[in-house]
């Protein structure tokens, strides 16, 4: 249900956003040949870091009550952001992605390569999560 309401969330604040900031020209991300590639691991790998950051600082009985996850979190979406932004636009998130093509900063066309690279970087991260976090189940 959470991500439903991301998703919802996402796409009301596109909608919104479009609403009332002036509309210029916008420069789309379209992706082709090695571009789609190099956007498919750079999505892969960061959202790999940011979820297994999320669920080590946010959801980890060893971290419970911590007041700095917040910080890891956003310090982890800041260094997807400036590594890999000018080659995948630094999406990580399947709601971050859907505002962002309503806005018409990503190409529909495209929008597979991340979601097929942040549902397999998420899934990844929650076996290695598992893995490597027995106790917290």
């Amino acid at each position: 249900m959470y991500w439903i309401t991301q998703l919802v969330a996402g796409l009301l604040a596109a909608v919104v956003a479009r609403g009332i900031v002036t509309r210029g020209p916008v420069a789309t991300l379209t992706l082709s040949g090695n571009g789609m590639a190099a956007a498919f691991v750079a999505e892969l790998l960061f959202t790999f870091a940011l979820t297994y950051v999320v669920l080590n600082v946010a959801t980890s009985r060893d971290h419970a009550g911590n007041s700095f996850y917040g910080l890891a979190i956003g310090f982890t979406v800041v260094v997807g952001a400036f590594a890999v932004g000018a080659i995948s636009g630094g999406v990580f998130n399947p709601a971050v992605l859907l505002g962002g093509a309503v806005m018409g900063l990503f190409a529909w066309s495209t929008l597979w390569i991340y979601l097929v690279a942040q549902i397999l970087a998420a899934v990844a991260a929650g076996a290695t999560f598992r893995l490597l976090n027995p106790a917290d189940r």
